[in-house]
């Protein structure tokens, strides 16, 4: 307690919130019993449900095998990272009777184990989660045949608590094991931590977006508008990698995605609340110990509500979203008071209170505007439904419409939002107003559980009517089914929106953490701090070619990502058209080979991984190597801003496309009055869904870790640019790092060039069997 600065209150306080933790990780468990005893249904959904989760363990073993090697590299380089620059002066006061090369290795190896147990937790949250959703889905299948609407609602929404929980627990866990390890010295660990949770959130995100949609595009081209076949049947060979894909991309993704969000907005919290401990006239610790109270209320109150979550008054899908929203805000009301009476009691400051319910009112009001823009009951998805009469056109021209201006009232909601935490600490130290930020990405994010039971919510649902309609279940589950799955695409585009605001968030705080990183750096070696100084000066040419190349990063990505989805559903629309062919698969006679449209979508979504991490990693590290500090500041700047934009349209644009098309699948099918499904309308509202599928489930989400880890590889880099910058390197030292850039060039030639390469293992299709000959 002494050497970390902490009271006893405080130190007790912090050993609360390790158990809150275990508490989230014991709910979990009990909710994972609770989904575990329900029944399977019958063999042949059970046949289906095997073959679907056959393919999510083999796509994620893939790819644990293919970012492994990158991750070790990493972690060595992390190691490594701290004998370039001397250790921190709160290092050398953790642990005063270390010299200085034991305390380079304590520290290194503390910031290189973090680094892989954050991204072990990450990858815990997003294999576990996937697999409690593979599980559950065809038990809420069968909840549906044999219960009705109610239970089978309360079963999908606990399976995706179980991921919640994860998040939760693991996320609160280890913030608080550094930080009880290191103390004032935690920023060193806790930048690892963060970084390996964001690299492997970056992995999972962009390759189960991949994945995923290259195999309902594909399955939708041709099933849909081709044959006019229903979404889920079964002679269609890319059926089951579309229902795999929901689950690696809509659940492991997404979970790991939410969940470096967590870790992120505690580090730059605590990192912050550090550097106001040091302007703070009383030294208190209070800056750093409430960010980790008010995150263990969080996991509490979402306890609470998430369990409320069930009481759905009737068999429509607008009682579902109001039973899952109602938990909620249940949960903001449980949040406000448990962080108001810490902040009054214990901080006894009504700035960390009104900063962190900042974010909890963002989080609300974010998903009212989401609903608003991608519910199937608001005007937004009315005016594109409408469109899709005059055809495929009008359709893709009224969701851009929609999503461009969903994203503008977005960046205005959270620009206010930051704007009033500016007010809170307005004529304090800028590190005072750097923290109200960063509390309020807290806030944002306090109810981790609920968000992200509503996020894995819907990729049960969705897998629980593939295998309905597959094993040929009874009409009235396969309503009860449709009508959760619609709810699961508005409560995933909420969560999305949600993710999307707290990355901007959490790239802010980052962006404080690195103006304060570099100014502390500059003042230890004599130079003028950027935050006391003049600042990032956006009028000098080499500064404002930061912005430039910041704001082109988060289209290139997207780029790279869509082009990956576009070339495997190219593969899959060639591989379904070609199955087909062989005789007695149309008429159902035949069983299709599924596996090999898993195979295409797996080795398609691999082969990206690398070169969009190399982006992420290698940009920033250029840029603050040739052009400096400053132009590395503003090229974050530069990404945030437009990451926020571009992700915003796409997420919502694409999501609204989506309903649109569930509202013709609603209707009556009529052809002869264009109505319902296999009309006009419903195929250009499957056009417009083909086109949003990508943008709303792989590019818009993949930004989310991409922004984080540009901005913290830029905290993590800037303490040696500075020093090589100030220093007088040896010639050694120099050629040192003209080998690195070189290297770093290459690898982003290598990068550009393997996202544009074919995939050879699957150029060559086995041949179609041919038909026997005609008899007279």
């Amino acid at each position: 307690m002494g050497a970390h600065g902490l009271s006893p209150l405080e130190f007790y306080g912090v050993i609360a919130v390790l158990v809150t933790a275990v508490v989230s990780l014991i709910y979990a468990y009990i909710l994972w019993r609770e989904v575990a005893r329900q029944d399977k249904g019958t063999p042949l959904m059970q046949e289906v449900w095997e073959a679907i989760r056959q393919g999510a363990d083999a796509y994620l073993s893939r790819q644990l095998r293919t970012i492994l090697p990158f991750m070790g590299i990493l972690s060595v380089l992390l190691f490594l990272s701290v004998y370039i620059i001397p250790p921190s002066a709160e290092a050398k006061e953790v642990f005063p009777t270390l010299d200085e090369g034991t305390l380079r290795l304590v520290m290194g190896l503390a910031r290189a184990v973090a680094f892989i147990l954050g991204a072990g937790f990450s990858l815990a949250v997003g294999q576990l989660g996937m697999r409690v959703a593979v599980q559950a889905s065809v038990r809420v299948t069968q909840a549906a045949r044999t219960r009705g609407y109610d239970p089978s609602l309360r079963l999908a929404y606990r399976a995706g608590t179980v991921t919640g929980m994860l998040t939760n627990g693991l996320g609160l866990l280890g913030s608080a094991l550094i930080f009880l390890l290191f103390g004032i010295a935690a920023p060193d660990a806790l930048l690892g931590f963060g970084f390996g949770g964001t690299l492997l959130a970056l992995f999972m995100r962009v390759g189960g977006g991949i994945y995923t949609k290259a195999a309902d595009v594909g399955a939708d081209l041709v099933g849909k508008v081709e044959l006019d076949i229903p979404e889920d049947d079964p002679r269609n060979a890319a059926v089951v990698a579309d229902l795999v894909g929901d689950n690696v991309g809509d659940c492991a993704g997404m979970a790991a995605d939410i969940f470096e969000s967590y870790e992120v907005t505690m580090v730059s919290a605590m990192i912050l609340g550090l550097a106001v401990r040091e302007i703070d006239p009383n030294h208190s610790m209070v800056w750093v110990i409430f960010p980790l109270l008010a995150r263990a209320v969080g996991v509490l109150a979402s306890v609470a509500s998430t369990y409320l979550v069930g009481g759905a008054t009737g068999e429509r899908r607008g009682d579902a979203l109001r039973a899952i929203s109602k938990g909620f805000r249940l949960g903001a009301v449980f949040s406000f008071v448990g962080f108001g009476l810490i902040g009054i009691f214990y901080a006894q400051d009504w700035r960390v209170v009104a900063s962190t319910t900042l974010g909890l009112i963002l989080s609300v009001v974010i998903e009212r505007m989401t609903d608003y823009f991608t519910s199937t009951e608001k005007p937004p998805v009315a005016e594109i439904e409408k469109a899709t009469t005059a055809g495929p056109a009008t359709t893709i021209l009224s969701g851009l419409a929609v999503g461009y201006e969903s994203t503008v009232w977005a960046i205005v909601v959270i620009a206010l939002t930051i704007l009033a935490s500016v007010g809170i600490y307005w004529g304090q130290d800028p590190a005072f107003v750097l923290y109200g930020v960063s509390l309020t990405g807290i806030g944002l994010l306090m109810l981790t559980g609920n968000i992200v039971g509503m996020d894995s919510y819907g990729p049960v649902t969705d897998n629980a009517g593939g295998i309905a309609e597959m094993a040929g279940v009874e009409p009235h589950a396969q309503e009860v089914l449709a009508d959760l799955d619609a709810v699961g695409n508005t409560t995933k585009a909420t969560t999305k929106g949600l993710a999307i605001a707290t990355a901007v968030i959490a790239a802010v705080s980052l962006f404080g953490s690195y103006l304060e990183d570099v100014s502390k750096v500059q003042e230890q070696l004599g130079l003028e701090p950027l935050l006391k100084g003049i600042g990032i000066q956006i009028d000098r040419p080499v500064v404002f070619l930061g912005i430039l190349f910041g704001g082109a990063l988060p289209w290139i990505f997207s780029s790279f990502a869509i082009r990956a989805v576009s070339r495997g559903a190219r593969m899959i629309v060639d591989e379904v058209r070609r199955q087909f062919q062989i005789p007695g698969v149309r008429e159902g006679t035949v069983k299709p080979d599924y596996a090999r449209a898993v195979s295409i979508c797996t080795l398609t979504a691999q082969k990206e991984l690398l070169s969009l991490a190399i982006f992420s990693v290698a940009t920033p590290l250029l840029i603050g190597i040739l052009l400096q500090v400053e132009a590395l500041g503003a090229f974050l700047a530069g990404s945030i801003l437009v990451g926020q934009l571009l992700a915003v349209f796409m997420a919502n644009a694409g999501a609204a496309w989506d309903n649109a098309k569930k509202r013709i699948e609603a209707e009556p099918r009529d052809i002869n009055r264009n109505r319902g499904k296999g009309s006009e309308r419903h195929k250009a509202g499957v056009v417009g869904d083909t086109v949003g599928d990508p943008l709303k489930d792989t590019a818009g989400p993949a930004i989310n870790p991409m922004l984080k880890a540009v901005n913290l590889v830029s905290v993590l880099a800037a303490p040696i640019i500075v020093q090589l910058r100030a220093t007088a390197p040896s010639p050694w030292t120099w050629v040192g790092v003209g080998i690195f850039v070189a290297i770093l060039f290459a690898s982003l030639v290598w990068a550009t060039w393997q996202s544009k390469r074919e995939i050879p293992e699957l150029v060559a299709p086995p041949p179609v069997p041919s038909l026997p000959p005609e008899t007279d």
